[in-house]
């Protein structure tokens, strides 16, 4: 196998291998948000139930 191809073999196997890190560690975090706003959700409507005082209005921001 000529030099240059096993360069080019290289380069292609390293780009892959970060191109898969990258997508790996952003991805987790916008589920864990996403669990998060649902975990406090459920959060404020315990405490609504319980008597406590009443949760905030959402944001317009927010989405639900």
């Amino acid at each position: 196998m000529p030099v240059a191809s096993r360069w080019f073999l290289a380069a292609v196997l390293a780009l892959s291998a970060s191109a898969c890190v990258t997508i790996n560690i952003y991805f987790p975090a916008a589920a864990a948000e996403k669990a998060a706003d649902r975990i406090i959700d459920e959060v404020w409507q315990l405490r609504e139930g319980a008597g406590g005082t009443p949760a905030p209005a959402p944001s317009q921001g927010e989405a639900k």
